[in-house]
Formats: C-alpha cells, structure tokens, sequence
C-alpha cells in the first residue's frame, strides 16, 4: 500500500492511501499529528487483511519529511522520494518517451547538488512541502506520483526502473538515519591527533610544526618572506631557485630533486588536514560525541553520494582513529573488494573474467589467467580500461586484457563509442548519463563543416574522445552506485532484525557510508551477527543486479573499537 503526503499549508498535511485505489478517503493531519499516524501505519494498527506489507510512503523529499519523524522516535521501513525518483525518471533513455521525461521543466525539476555543495538559504526543493496547496497541480505529491507510476509503467524496462526507484528511496532513508544517529567521534582523539601531527593548537597564526616547515621551505629557496600558502608566490620562488616546474601540485613537486622538497610536501599535506579536518572542523561539526555530515543522495550524476559541508567523503586516515565505538559498543568496517571490475564483470556477463574472481582477489586471477604478469599490471590494465587509459603501461597491457576479457572491454568501448557520437549510456538499472552540453555539439559541428580548420578538427575529436572516457566510465560507476545501495538497502533491514523492537540509536545501524565501504555500529554482543549480515547483504546486492551470473563480491568485515584499526 502507498501513502502519498502532501502539505497543503501551514501546519496541514494531508495523507492520501493507495492513491487511484479504494481505501478510503484523504485524511487531514497536523504536523504534531503526523508521528503518531505514521507509527500506527507501521506498526499495523490499521492495516487489514490485505495490506500484509507496511506503507510505503510517498513524499516530495525525505530531507524535508523524515528527519521531524526520526526526532519523534518513528522510522519508517520504505518510501518512495518523488524529488530523486524524478530526477532519474526525467533522464533514463528507459523512460525517455514519457510524458514526464518530454515535458517542460517544472518545480520538480531540482538543480544537481555537487559533492561539499554550499549549504543554501532556500530552494524550489523545499518549497515543495512548504508554499504550495494541494490545488497546485505543478507542484502536488499527488499527481508527481501518478506522472512517475505511468512513466515507469511504459518504460522500456519497467522492472529495472522500479528496483532503481527503490534502491535510490532506501538510500535516502538510510541518509537522514545516518545523520540523525551520527558517526561516533572522540573530540580529545581528534584533539591528539592534531596535536601529535601538529604540534599544540596555537592562539592564532600557524601551529609549531607548520611553521617550523614553513622555516625550512623559505631557507632552502632563499625566500624568507615567502607565504608557502599562496600557490602563486611558491610558483615564483620555485623558479627563482631553478626549479623547472610550471605548478605547485604535489604530483609534479615529487618528480623533482632538491632539498626543498621534501619539506614542502610535508607543508602541504599537513596543511590540507589542517584545512580540511584541523580544530575549526572539530567545533563546526562534531558535537555531543557525534559527527553528523549531511549527506546528499544522488548528488553525482552517476547517482554517487555527494555531501553539504563536513568532508564525510573525504575522512582522511590520519583522523580516522577519532572515529571510536561507544562503550559496550562496536564499530563493524567493511569494504567491497574491487568493486567497479567486478560490476564490470557483471555488466558485461564476461565469464572469463567472473571465473577469474571467483572466490580470490580478482587481480591475483587476471594473473593467473596468463592475461599479465603481474598484480599490479592487472589493476593498472583494468583501471586503464574503464577510466580510458591509452598510453603508458596501461595502453601497453590493454591488447592482452582485450584477448582475455573480450566481452567485458567491448562494453568499455562501446560506452567510450558511444559518448564520442554524443549519445547517452545507462547503467544497469537505468541511470542514463547526461548529453553533451550545446557548446560540446557546437565544436563537432563546425569540425564536420566545409570551412573546418585543421584545429577545430583537432579540437572536436579532443572533446569527443574526453567525453568518451566519460561515457565509458558512466556505465560501471554509475551501477556501482545502485549496488551499492542496493547492499545499503539490504543490510538496513537485517540490521533492524537483529534487535526488532528496539529504537533506532539502540540497535545496530549504519553510520557511515563511502561508495564502496560501509562503517555499522552495534552493540558488542549484536556485532557478529552484524559483520555476517554486512557480508550476506553484499551477496543479496549481487543477486538483485545480476541474477544467477555467477560474479562474486566479496566483502571484508572488520570488528574493531576504532576505524583506524580496520585499516
């Protein structure tokens, strides 16, 4: 049974059951009223015979509906978040017929949120749930839904639509939680830490081990007044000292040989830890023992998660040992090995290739399978594949991986094809990549014109060939992402099963998320019961994108009190 909710004014919600359906009229509640209806609804209380699931609940965004519910101390097992469902319906070349995907833009057509985005004073994605009536038929949940059901229900594939939908709702549910519950963190660790890689926190200025760096670095290039801080100033010194570099990056900083590099580099990592995760960042975002990032869902346009503020995607290891288990507590670490080659893998039904990471590390069995010579060929051939690597050992080692994996880099190619003649690809569940922008069009038209430059020619396959690598990229990343919510989606129930009953902050439950790595926190008598059900989630995740096709993902838990143990 679906429940649709839609505000309707100030304090007015109004909840409409199996809509289109014949369960009864819409029922007007009060936001202080609202808790209560929808722990009855999950609970069960009214439900009847027929209705043996619980809701799902159909709202404009789970960012504006489901935090108020969480505070109440009311989770909800599904949903569906119109706002995120639009976005993949209005782009999938699944639905692309569609009136809702050929329609005009509208106020559900939502800007993309960018990985450490701003936090905005105010948007349209809001404004959903507070300013329009229900009489305003651009904006109501009500008639979204319908557009969204028929969208779906005349797609090219509406089974892979659906458990896309449902993975990207379970995935913002699991958002708001993991905010809500926060990822367990120690201020004195942290405070340690920075202290032991920094020297004591200063009053102002730069803490005793900056400065001492910054001492060095001045002394070996005979700058005493330089700023190591400004790119442009350290550009002009570096060259003055007969330094042949033509940029400040670390990268092409290690390539060089003097004295100074070695505590400019030192400079420069520990500044970044400093800007990024140093004692502003403690006080900005961890509070009460928690460090509550704001996740954003699909904030990628490869459906990867992106955040407002807080570097949660960013977590460097040197501050990892901050992130500590509550006491009788447990922190559960797990990764995904390999993932993108193994959805590759997948994606392309390559058996070889399945065959060689079946029940071992999959680059050890690309050796084994006498494609290379070595592990890290094997890792630098497969990345040179899906990232488009032509040159270099990469490009070196592609012409033996082709003849052992022949289906699996035909997908690559013909993604890469693809994005060159500015079509879009989709993932497997029906993500579809982005066209090319009008300017991208423009420089291969006026290439193909009769007036065409050797340069404009050279520019337009340059581009084409850039947004190839896009394209070929898009395909694997972007179904990485579903499985990985999928895996998310799956462990978020058998966490719940562990301690049915029990509040949310009182049962096993996620807190941490990074594309391909998941942290649970659990009660130490619950956490082996966790780390089978992290792994049996991944096997679950498989099976839901690739049915019987036998590609493993193996996944390894860790039980520790702190996540820099797991590492």
């Amino acid at each position: 049974m679906h429940i649709v909710l839609e505000r309707v004014g100030r304090d007015a919600i109004r909840a409409h059951p199996s809509p289109g359906g014949d369960a009864g009229e819409a029922i007007a509640l009060t936001d202080a009223e609202l808790p209560a209806y929808v722990a009855r609804k999950e609970a069960g209380n009214e439900r009847g015979p027929a209705d043996g699931e619980r809701p799902r609940w159909v709202w404009s965004d789970t960012r504006a509906w489901y935090p108020a519910l969480l505070s109440a101390g009311v989770r909800v097992e599904r949903c569906i978040d119109l706002t995120l469902s639009h976005t993949i319906l209005r782009n999938s070349s699944l639905s692309a017929a569609s009136t809702l995907a050929t329609a005009p833009s509208g106020p559900w057509d939502a800007a993309s949120v960018l990985d450490e985005a701003p936090e905005p004073t105010h948007s349209a994605l809001f404004d959903l749930d507070t300013g329009h009536t229900d009489g305003d038929a651009a904006s109501s949940a009500l008639a979204e839904f319908a557009a969204q059901q028929d969208a779906v229900a005349g797609s090219a594939d509406p089974g892979r639509l659906r458990l896309l939908l449902a993975a990207e709702s379970a995935g913002a549910l699991i958002a708001a939680e993991m905010r809500f519950c926060g990822l367990p963190y120690s201020v004195e660790r942290h405070d340690e830490l920075l202290t032991g890689l920094l020297g004591p926190r200063p009053a102002y200025g730069r803490p005793p081990v900056l400065e001492e760096l910054a001492a060095r670095v001045r002394a070996e290039l005979d700058a005493p007044e330089l700023n190591p801080d400004s790119p442009p100033s350290l550009l002009k010194a570096l060259q003055r000292a007969g330094l042949l570099v033509a940029s400040t990056s670390s990268w092409e900083l290690r390539e060089i040989d003097h004295p100074v590099i070695e505590p400019l580099l030192r400079y420069k990592k520990l500044s970044r830890l400093l800007t990024a995760n140093g004692w502003t960042w403690l006080e900005s975002w961890v509070h009460d023992g928690r460090f509550r990032p704001d996740y954003v869902p699909g904030g990628v346009v490869t459906g990867r998660w992106a955040t407002r503020g807080g570097g949660a995607l960013q977590l460097p290891k040197q501050v990892r040992g901050a992130v500590v288990a509550d006491p009788g507590w447990k922190l559960v670490v797990a990764d995904a090995a390999q993932l993108e080659p193994r959805i590759l893998t997948g994606l392309s039904a390559d058996t070889a290739m399945a065959a060689a990471g079946r029940g071992k590390d999959l680059y050890a069995g690309i050796v084994a399978s006498g494609a290379v010579d070595e592990r890290a060929h094997a890792k630098v051939a497969m990345l040179g594949a899906m990232y488009g690597a032509t040159t270099g050992e990469s490009g070196r080692l592609m012409p033996r991986l082709t003849r052992a994996f022949p289906r699996a880099i035909r997908l690559v190619e013909e993604a890469a094809r693809a994005g060159e003649r500015g079509a879009v690809v989709t993932s497997r569940l029906g993500r579809s990549s982005p066209p090319p922008s009008g300017s991208w069009r423009s420089t291969q038209s006026a290439a193909s014109a009769a007036e065409s430059t050797a340069a404009d020619e050279r520019r337009a396959r340059s581009q084409a060939r850039d947004w190839g690598r896009f394209t070929r990229n898009f395909v694997v990343q972007a179904s990485a992402a579903e499985w990985a919510l999928c895996w998310m989606a799956e462990l978020r129930n058998r966490l719940t099963a562990l301690a049915p009953g029990r509040p949310l902050a009182e049962s096993p439950h996620l807190v941490y998320f990074l594309h391909d790595e998941v942290i649970v926190h659990a009660p130490a008598e619950l956490a082996e019961a966790a780390a089978v059900a992290v792994e049996e989630s991944a096997r679950g995740a498989g099976r839901l994108l690739f049915g019987a096709f036998p590609v493993d993902f193996p996944v390894t838990a860790a039980i520790v009190d702190s996540y820099a143990e797991a590492k």
